[in-house]
């Protein structure tokens, strides 16, 4: 694959709808070629040959089930191998609805799988490809639920503090190789993923959910400025270098030989 301007080509996972269609329309608008990854052939096939039309880059179909192994390492396998990609969005992903304890342990596994696992294995196999090369991106959406997991289902919190948290080492460790890294941490986002888990917005929700499009343009714009973690929502980005700092401050004193006096 080529593109006029050599942006490269974009690994987009979920690309079918929602937060993955608009990635996928705002970097073929950028110049982009794409590679689009989901489940649903003719949602993804209608959606190469409209940004095809529009923006007349490359968009090819690769269908897969990221929730099943053989699928997770084909796409990995293609993240490794291919030089012409210089950007991943891992962006597929699902939700529970209700409580942990009222969770099937089926669903908490496919939760894991998708939300955890097929993320860490394309983030490795793109972090091997773009090292080499000396460029390259890996955006991975999170929630902001990583920093409320009192507020949401445990099991969906928690794989998603896992992304913040991945990100953040994954940045440390190939910074220094020309590696771009970015947690990006949307609030409530009118996606399908609300109807796809079981669950029903209250309309007393409207102020708090942001379109998707609004989402993808704070993000992207987050990934240009060079920030390791874009919470689209957030005001004023003090608020995240404070709580940064406060996190920091704590580092001296994580681990001595005895435990702390107030344990005495």
């Amino acid at each position: 694959m080529s593109t006029a301007n050599n942006m490269g080509t974009a690994l987009v996972t979920g690309a079918s709808s929602g937060i993955g269609a608009t990635y996928a329309e705002r970097l073929a608008e950028r110049g982009y070629n794409l590679l689009l990854v989901a489940r649903d052939e003719q949602r993804l096939q209608r959606l190469s040959q409209r940004l095809q039309e529009l923006f007349g880059v490359t968009a090819e179909v690769l269908i897969a089930d990221l929730s099943e192994a053989r699928d997770i390492e084909r796409v990995a396998q293609r993240l490794r191998r291919d030089q012409q990609i210089s950007l991943l969005v891992n962006n597929a992903g699902v939700a529970l609805s209700g409580s942990m304890a009222e969770s099937d342990r089926h669903s908490i596994a496919a939760l894991l799988q998708l939300n955890v696992l097929a993320l860490t294995l394309l983030s490795s196999a793109a972090a091997v490809n773009f090292s080499i090369a000396g460029h390259g991106g890996i955006i991975n959406l999170g929630s902001v639920v990583a920093l409320l997991p009192e507020r949401f289902n445990a099991v969906y919190a928690a794989s998603k503090a896992y992304v913040l948290s991945l990100t953040q080492s994954l940045h440390a460790e190939i910074v220094h190789r020309g590696v771009r890294v970015q947690a990006v941490l949307p609030g409530m986002t009118r996606t399908e993923i609300w109807q796809r888990s079981g669950m029903t917005l209250d309309p007393s929700f409207d102020p708090m959910i942001m379109e998707a499009g609004d989402m993808v343009d704070a993000a992207l714009r987050g990934f240009d400025e060079g920030e390791l973690v874009t919470i689209p929502s957030l005001p004023d980005s003090a608020d995240w270098q404070n709580l940064l700092q406060a996190r920091m401050q704590l580092a001296p004193n994580l681990s001595h030989k005895q435990p702390a006096a107030r344990y005495a």
